[in-house]
């Protein structure tokens, strides 16, 4: 389909320029269709830009041809690759378009139903501007506004005055009446129509007056007098019976009550039909909750603090207000105030008077203008110091407390910072070797106090990034000469020492004792003798090459700590760092301190006879000598950290013992010992067997020792050693025999082992069911003997128990107690 530009005008072009914004929709810009070819696309497009050019010649198109041409310069690309046959990117840029376009109408619906709010009433130019603001089409938002319900209406036109001069006196009879407003004094309970035509109310203001006459005389019908006074005063009673109403829905809207606490009261308490409340609430609300006209704006001056142009406009209106007398007073006291500021003699004091008559009225003519020239007292007591290559400035503030005080900061008459500081600024780029002269200046507003000056100062920064260090016979020290410098001094002990550049190696010292160098810059000055700086100080102790230490050994030591032993180097401080690797160093190399801080962590140690102790860490620990600013890199030992393993347990299963632990973390292997046996048992064994079996014979006492291993570059590292002591155990048998009628059966457990043992408690317990039981606390004890010698015989009555049941017993002690078979102690 060939491109239809008067079709362009009407779809998109003018209603874009309506909306604000051009449509999101890029098939609707660029009048795209589904089935278009590449070729087409980038054919269509140019027709459409062509379009945008012709119609910019016209003024009411240029702004919204300018926002198109502005948004292609980001879809060119898109449409350059789609007439290339890539149409990936222009599929993506739809479906992105598509879904801002759908946001804006979201975004629409939500402000239409907010602006709408529980009235469900909008005004045509509300609409209007939320449409434009959001880039929807008025049409779109009309329709969007039906589907949620919204009525688009101008707001009714409401009376601005009253149409009776003695409305007020009405008021205060009704009040007397009981009478909630004129309507119902008139019509009684029948329903006043606000918004449509009432008829001919005089037949009935007439029978109203009658039944008052028919009524004894009092303070009611002098008050019913009053109001029929008002009825019959104006020309259209129902003028009078409509202002009343919405004056009295205006002032309920002073109260700030939501729209629906408003349409309650007027249904409810003034009885209006909920259509027409609905109605007035949105008329109301419109004019701002108040009648409009002169005396509106009068208000909205005031309230807005125009008070000067409010006392201009009050002049004009026909008879004084009692807003009127306020504006009035205000602008009296106001002009009072400017007039004693201008003959003050202090500035705050007149600053203080001219910002109350600014805050009584604030377009008080010549006020501001007078306020801001009001300048403060000057500030006090400046300094200037240099420090190195800054100068900071310090002072002690404006005594002023009126207004707010900032300060302007001068070098050489030349503003460096204006801004409210706190009694100190740091120049941070003051120029070098030369005098300067700096001052503060107090501000308020547009004035500026005189500037307080300091004393001159000059600049002369000190060498930068000294670094003075002490080797074996030798100081070095390495600087940074400042740019203005003419060179720098060093002196050692109060002797000159050669510089090189800027640098000095010093070999006339002597190891182990102390030296203080002295090192300043030296300016040029105009009379050619030079100007020094104080200078910077270093003291340093030269001392021999420290010894490195051949020989490091890690061992246990008690209380969970490692025991570091090495050979004490002759001179020098024994440090350990712990490092992750292999040092980067070979052994015996010396190294500036410096070089070595940034590598491992230093270890705390504690000394002892023996050695250093130190807690157990895993990695590299590297002995260093250190004497002075020298390190000497000595011997390395790795470790790992092999906790040891808690909770360990023996328990003997007749010839078999079975160890139980709680595998310590990070640990591969354990090593268990016992006679003259080692097991090598691994994690995973361990977890697959439930346990250590070892076998023991049970008559003889056994020493467990359990100890965390590792293999580490082929040697096998070890860690603390866990022992379990577990005492022979002697195998003791035990049977159960019933005997005697069934009348009168008794029940004997017969004790006895291959030699002579002692039992120091035997329990039979007897539990119900066909589950044996498997501790003495899993049935009920029938017997129990206590120190007994093998052999022994024991009797008891037989139990009184339904089959089937269980018989079994336990012991204490080193013994190791044998059931018998099964079918002696499972009953039935």
């Amino acid at each position: 389909m060939p491109f239809d530009e008067r079709r362009y005008l009407q779809e998109v072009l003018d209603p874009a320029r309506e909306a604000g914004s051009p449509p999101e929709d890029l098939r609707l810009r660029y009048q795209l269709r589904q089935d278009m070819s590449p070729a087409e696309v980038a054919e269509t497009v140019r027709q459409v830009r062509q379009c945008w050019r012709r119609q910019r010649q016209l003024l009411k198109f240029r702004k919204l041809v300018d926002r198109l041409e502005s948004d292609h310069a980001g879809y060119a690309p898109i449409f350059e690759a789609a007439a290339n046959g890539d149409t990936g990117p222009l599929i993506a840029a739809l479906r992105q378009a598509g879904e801002r376009d759908r946001r804006r109408v979201t975004d629409l619906r939500r402000r239409l139903d907010d602006a709408a709010g529980r009235l469900r009433l909008l005004a045509p130019d509300v609409v209007a501007g939320i449409a434009r603001s959001a880039g929807v089409e008025r049409r779109e938002a009309d329709v969007l506004a039906g589907q949620l319900g919204i009525e688009i209406r101008e707001p009714d036109q409401l009376p601005d005055i009253p149409p009776y001069p003695g409305y007020a006196r009405a008021r205060e009879a009704l009040d007397t009446l009981r009478k909630r407003h004129l309507a119902e004094f008139v019509l009684g309970e029948s329903q006043f129509r606000i918004f449509a035509p009432t008829g001919d109310l005089g037949e009935r203001i007439r029978e109203v007056e009658a039944d008052w006459q028919r009524r004894t005389r009092g303070s009611w019908t002098i008050s019913a007098d009053t109001v029929l006074a008002a009825l019959r005063g104006v020309d259209d009673p129902g003028a009078l019976l409509r202002y009343d109403l919405v004056a009295r829905v205006r002032e309920r809207v002073r109260e700030h009550p939501g729209d629906e606490t408003l349409v309650r009261f007027a249904v409810e308490d003034l009885g209006l039909d909920p259509g027409e409340a609905r109605r007035l609430v949105f008329a109301v609300r419109q004019e701002g909750g108040g009648p409009s006209g002169p005396r509106a704006r009068l208000r909205e001056l005031v309230d807005a603090g125009e008070i000067q142009a409010a006392a201009d406009l009050a002049a004009t209106l026909p008879e004084g207000t009692e807003l009127g007398n306020e504006i009035a007073a205000r602008l009296a006291a106001a002009v009072k105030l400017r007039d004693q500021a201008l003959t003050a003699t202090d500035p705050d004091e007149a600053w203080i008077l001219l910002a109350d008559a600014l805050r009584r009225v604030p377009d008080l003519p010549g006020a501001a203008g007078l306020l801001a020239r009001l300048a403060p007292h000057p500030a006090r007591d400046v300094r200037a110091e240099p420090h190195d290559d800054t100068v900071t400035i310090t002072w002690q503030p404006s005594p002023s407390r009126a207004g707010e005080i900032t300060y302007e900061i001068r070098r050489d008459g030349v503003p460096l910072r204006a801004g409210p500081v706190a009694g100190r600024f740091v120049d941070e780029t003051p120029p070098v070797n030369v005098p300067l002269r700096y001052a503060v200046a107090a501000r308020r507003g547009e004035a500026t106090a005189a500037p307080a000056s300091a004393a001159v100062v000059v600049v002369r920064p000190e060498p930068r990034d000294l670094r003075v260090t002490a080797g074996d016979g030798v100081v070095t020290g390495r600087w940074t000469t400042p740019r203005e410098a003419v060179g720098v001094v060093v002196l050692r002990d109060g002797q000159p020492v050669t510089v090189d550049g800027s640098a000095f190696r010093d070999r006339a010292v002597r190891n182990g004792t102390g030296h203080h160098y002295h090192v300043y810059a030296v300016y040029p000055t105009p009379d050619g003798a030079g100007a020094s700086t104080p200078g910077l100080h270093r003291t340093v102790t030269p001392h021999a090459r420290p010894e490195p230490v051949p020989e490091l050994s890690i061992t246990p030591a008690p209380q969970g700590m490692l025991l570091l032993t090495c050979a004490e180097p002759a001179s020098g401080v024994l440090e350990f760092r712990l490092l992750k690797g292999a040092p980067p160093w070979p052994y015996g190399t010396t190294l500036a301190l410096a070089e070595i801080e940034g590598t491992g962590r230093a270890l705390a140690t504690t000394p002892v006879a023996e050695g250093h102790l130190i807690k157990p860490e895993t990695g590299v620990v590297l002995a260093l000598t250190i004497a002075g600013d020298l390190v000497t890199v000595g011997a390395y030992r790795e470790h790992v950290n092999l906790t040891a393993p808690a909770s360990v347990t023996a328990e003997r299963r007749g010839g078999t013992v079975l160890v139980g632990l709680d595998w310590p973390p990070e640990v591969p292997e354990v090593e268990v010992g016992w006679a003259a046996e080692r097991l090598l048992v691994s994690a995973a064994a361990y977890r697959a067997q439930g346990g250590i079996r070892l076998d023991a014979p049970e008559d003889k006492a056994i020493t467990i020792e359990v100890v965390p291993s590792a293999l580490l570059r082929g040697e096998r590292a070890r860690g603390p050693a866990v022992r379990v002591e577990l005492p022979a155990a002697v195998p003791v048998r035990y049977d159960l025999i019933a005997e005697g009628p069934p009348w009168k059966r008794t029940l004997t457990v017969e004790v006895s082992a291959d030699r002579p043992a002692r039992v120091p408690r035997l329990v039979l317990v007897l539990k119900p069911g066909l589950v044996q039981p498997l501790t003495a606390a899993d049935g009920r004890v029938l017997g129990e003997w206590t120190d007994l010698t093998t052999p022994a015989r024991l009797t008891l009555p037989a139990p009184r128990q339904a089959k089937p049941y269980w018989l079994r017993c336990f012991a204490e002690g080193d013994v190791a107690l044998l059931d018998p078979p099964v079918r002696r102690m499972k009953m039935g």
